[in-house]
């Protein structure tokens, strides 16, 4: 009727350090993000496309890390890590959709920057309001229907061993561990619903770069390269913080998995990612430290 999340209770000794250290954490993304979205929406020069989908990117991040760290500091500060076998599916199916969210989304603001950039003319009609919303839309439900039913398969097996999770959330991985009998056929659906959603976002972002670059270097001023570039820069290294932590963690081969590095790998794709994505694009974006700058002027 319920699992344990074991965490981090291995480091009894740090309990309340953790549970500050990743407090402080959860503040980051929350103020961050939401920075973001305020900045997009108050600011006349952030009205376009690109910051748009920034801003979705930002309310995923919140989302993201809040079905994850508010729980995790619940145990953290009462020592009871008890959750439900409903919670802890719904924990889980809201992970998936939510996680499937960001791959799409972040294949979405790849294509903008290939318009942007390789069809500069067609970029105000190709990308219009209406297109911009159906893809966010389009990017936040896609995944749903899909998630859902893998959620229900995986706690549709049978579990008669031990009920102690040894994550700090609901993951695939560590609750199939927990599971009896012969489980490969459950597993294989999992790496299938994942390589899909992989390879079709990786495909569109791959192919976007590829035609972004190509044009790039055909631009003949320096400066016109290095302000192409950096347009793109901060979406790219936000794309290989987290589709490469996410990849270790689901494409390891299942002898390679461990309680102790998982939950670090899981660490990085779950709070750290959210918490660098704010910092990445305003750093280095001079049209959000100016919308920044002006809000607080004002203040």
């Amino acid at each position: 009727m319920h699992f344990v999340l074991l965490g981090f209770s291995d480091l009894s000794n740090l309990q309340g350090f953790l549970f500050g250290v990743f407090f402080f954490m959860y503040m980051i993304v929350i103020v961050g993000n939401s920075l973001i979205i305020i900045l997009t929406r108050l600011d006349p020069a952030l009205q376009k496309p690109m910051y748009f989908f920034l801003a979705n990117l930002s309310s995923l991040e919140i989302c993201y890390v809040s079905v994850i760290i508010p729980r995790m500091l619940v145990n953290l500060w009462t020592q009871n890590r008890s959750i439900s076998f409903l919670e802890c599916a719904t924990q889980l199916c809201f992970f998936l959709m939510l996680g499937a969210t960001e791959c799409f989304l972040l294949a979405v603001m790849a294509y903008d920057r290939y318009v942007a950039i390789c069809n500069p003319l067609h970029y105000p009609l190709v990308m219009n309001q209406k297109a911009c919303v159906q893809l966010a839309v389009g990017s936040w439900v896609i995944g749903i229907p899909v998630q859902i039913g893998q959620t229900a398969q995986i706690f549709s097996l049978d579990f008669c061993a031990s009920n102690q999770i040894n994550h700090f959330f609901c993951d695939m991985p560590p609750i199939i561990q927990l599971a009896c009998g012969d489980t490969s056929i459950h597993e294989t659906f999992v790496y299938i619903v994942v390589m899909v959603i992989a390879t079709i976002t990786v495909v569109v972002i791959l192919a976007s770069y590829s035609k972004i670059i190509s044009t790039i270097l055909k631009l003949p001023t320096a400066s016109g390269r290095t302000k192409a570039f950096s347009t793109c820069s901060s979406h790219l290294l936000v794309v290989v913080l987290f589709f490469g932590s996410a990849s270790i963690t689901y494409f390891r081969p299942k002898s390679l998995h461990s309680p102790g590095p998982d939950k670090v790998i899981s660490l990085f794709y779950t709070i750290v990612t959210p918490i660098f994505n704010p910092m990445i694009y305003s750093l280095r974006n001079k049209d959000v430290i100016a919308a920044l700058r002006k809000l607080l002027f004002k203040k």
